[in-house]
C-alpha cells in the first residue's frame, strides 16, 4: 500500500489542545460540546474550523492553523479559547485541562455521536468507554519523507522527559493512584495506540499499515494512535505523548522542546548523522517510570543504559536546544520550562492543592480552571 505524505514547510508547527467543560460550581463534567461548538461556530450551522468535538461530549478540541513559531501557535490557541468563554462564561461553565478529571467517572460521560467514534466504542468496550483523557498534540512540518521515521524513533529517547515534564494526571475516579500520569497508561490499553514500533523506512512504515489493513485491525492509517506517528495527511511528526497541560505557558514550553528537538533531529540527517536511538525495552521503561515517578523518575540516558534524573535531563537538554533556541522563535518559551520545575509541574501542584484542602478534589478542579484563565501566577 503506498501512503503519500503531504508537502510540508520544515518545522513549521501546529497544536492540538483538548479542553474539558466543567461545571463552575460543582467541578463535575458536563456534556455540552454540542452547543459550546454550534455557538462558536459561523452561524450557518457548522463547526468553528478550529474549534472541533471529541471522543466525549465533555470536551471539546482547540487546533492552531499552521505556524512558523511556537509563540504565534500559541497566542493562536489563546483566541480561540477567549471565543469559547463567550459562550461558556454565561453558562456558568469552566473550561480544565489536564491529563485527567480528579474525581469524575467515566460511565457518566457520553459519546459524540459519530460513525468513527462508535466504531471505536463497539470494538473496544470497557477500555475504550474508560478513555476519560485529556492531552496536548504538537505537529511539526517536515520537508522530506525518508525523515520521519528516524525522527519518530529519535524522539523516543526524549518521551521521559516530555511526559514528566507534562504529567498532570495524579488522579482517576476520586483516587490517588501514585502516578504522576495516570493518563499515559490508562490510553495505551487500545489497539495501536501507545509507543511506536521502531521502524526503519517508509516502506516499513506502509507494510505495517498494510497488515494491519488486511487483518481488519484498523481501517486507515489515522487509527494508529501511536505516542508519536507520523500524520501522513499534514505532512508533519506528530507528538501525542504529553498530558494535557492548564496553562498557555505550559504549553508553549512543551511545544518549543518539541520543536527545537525535530528541528535538531532534521539538521542532524541532513549531515548524515542518525539521532540517537534506544532500545525499546529502554524506551517501554522509561515511559513507565516517567508516568509512575514523574519529575523525580531516574531515566535511562542511553544505549549503553548509563541513568539520570530526569529533572536534570529536561535542564540539560534545555541548555543544549537554547543555542538555537532563538532562530525558531521560541527562546522565552524554552526558558519557561525552568520556570515550571520551579513552580511544579501540574501534578505536584494538585497533589498539593488537595493536600492542603483536606483531600478535596473539587478544589483540584478549582485550582485547574483558575489556572486555565489566569496562568501560573
Amino acid at each position: 500500500m503506498r501512503i503519500d505524505f503531504a508537502t510540508s514547510e520544515r518545522s513549521t508547527v501546529g497544536i492540538e489542545w483538548e479542553i474539558a467543560l466543567v461545571d463552575r460550581d460543582t467541578g463535575d463534567l458536563v456534556q455540552i460540546a454540542d452547543d459550546v461548538l454550534k455557538s462558536a461556530g459561523p452561524g450557518d450551522g457548522s463547526e468553528h474550523p478550529q474549534i472541533t468535538h471529541e471522543l466525549l461530549l465533555n470536551t471539546i478540541e482547540l487546533v492552531s492553523t499552521v505556524h512558523r513559531t511556537v509563540p504565534d501557535a500559541v497566542a493562536d490557541l489563546g483566541t480561540l479559547i477567549e471565543r469559547v468563554r463567550e459562550t461558556t462564561d454565561p453558562l456558568g461553565v469552566e473550561l480544565m485541562c489536564a491529563g485527567t478529571h480528579p474525581f469524575a467517572q467515566w460511565f457518566d460521560q457520553r459519546a459524540t455521536p459519530s460513525e468513527r467514534y462508535d466504531h471505536l466504542l463497539e470494538r473496544t468496550q470497557w477500555w475504550g468507554r474508560q478513555m476519560l483523557i485529556w492531552g496536548v498534540h504538537v505537529h511539526v512540518g517536515i520537508e522530506r519523507r525518508d525523515k520521519v521515521l528516524p525522527i519518530v524513533n529519535g524522539l523516543l529517547t526524549y518521551y521521559p522527559h516530555l511526559q514528566a515534564l507534562s504529567a498532570s494526571s495524579p488522579f482517576w475516579g476520586g483516587t490517588a493512584t501514585g502516578y504522576a500520569s495516570n493518563r499515559a497508561l490508562m490510553f495505551q490499553q487500545l489497539p495501536t495506540a501507545g509507543l511506536p514500533w521502531q521502524l526503519e523506512t517508509w516502506h516499513d512504515y506502509e507494510g505495517y499499515v498494510d497488515d494491519l489493513i488486511a487483518t481488519e485491525v484498523i481501517r486507515d492509517y489515522s487509527e494508529v494512535r501511536w505516542d508519536i506517528r507520523p500524520s501522513p495527511r499534514w505532512g508533519t511528526v506528530e507528538m501525542r505523548a504529553c498530558d494535557g497541560v492548564s496553562t498557555a505557558t505550559e504549553l508553549g514550553a512543551l511545544a518549543a522542546v518539541i520543536h527545537r528537538l525535530v528541528e535538531r533531529m532534521s539538521a542532524q540527517l541532513d549531515h548524515g548523522e542518525q539521532p540517537m536511538v534506544l532500545q525499546p525495552w529502554f524506551v517501554r521503561e522509561n515511559k513507565w517510570r516517567a508516568a509512575r515517578y514523574g519529575i523525580d523518575a531516574d531515566i535511562i540516558l542511553d544505549p549503553g543504559g548509563a541513568q539520570g534524573r530526569v529533572a536534570d535531563g529536561i535542564r540539560a537538554l534545555v541548555d543544549e536546544l537554547a543555542s538555537t533556541a532563538e532562530r525558531l522563535g521560541c527562546s522565552r518559551e524554552l526558558a519557561d520550562v525552568e520556570m515550571i520545575l520551579g513552580k511544579g509541574v501540574s501534578y505536584q501542584r494538585q497533589l498539593a492543592v488537595a493536600e492542603a484542602n483536606g483531600g478535596s478534589l473539587p478544589a483540584v478542579v478549582s485550582s485547574l480552571t483558575r489556572e486555565l484563565r489566569n496562568g501560573l501566577g
